[in-house]
């Protein structure tokens, strides 16, 4: 490449006085984000365990509000904290490691904003066919009384 990296991360927040002191930063703060999913997964605090907002009663506008906020509003506030650090460390991966910063700015869209519409529906297929699953197996009236 003829032109020089940009050596700052955070919108330039931080900046590096060399490659490899940016490749080294940007390790740091994803070994940061990733130590916090950790004990975040090993300790489950009950605190983001539990929904914060219960599903609407009523009639159809209740319904059709179920529907639209169901995948974001009343998912546990754990599985939304895990989704966002994934965002967070799937988009510096990209912009850092893959160089796409110093890439033409069609180009930069083109691959973020395709992996993330991607990453958000492989996360709202999972969770619904996760909650279906569970539906199926684990509840009072479950289908599936007996795994042969």
């Amino acid at each position: 490449m003829a032109h020089e990296h940009k050596l700052e991360i955070f919108r330039g927040l931080v900046k590096f006085k060399s490659n490899t002191s940016k490749i080294w930063g940007v390790l740091v703060f994803l070994t940061i984000v990733t130590l916090i999913e950790v004990v975040l997964g090993i300790y489950k605090p009950d605190i983001l365990m539990h929904t914060w907002i219960d599903p609407f009663e009523g009639g159809f506008l209740a319904t059709l509000g179920n529907i639209i906020l169901s995948p974001f509003i009343y998912m546990k506030p754990l599985n939304f904290i895990f989704i966002v650090l994934t965002l967070v460390k799937a988009y510096y991966i990209t912009w850092d490691f893959m160089h796409m910063r110093d890439e033409t700015k069609a180009l930069r869209r083109m691959v973020v904003w395709t992996g993330v519409f991607l990453i958000c529906y492989l996360i709202f297929i999972l969770l619904q066919e996760g909650g279906y699953v569970y539906e199926v197996y684990f509840t009072e009236d479950a289908l599936i009384k007996r795994d042969f």
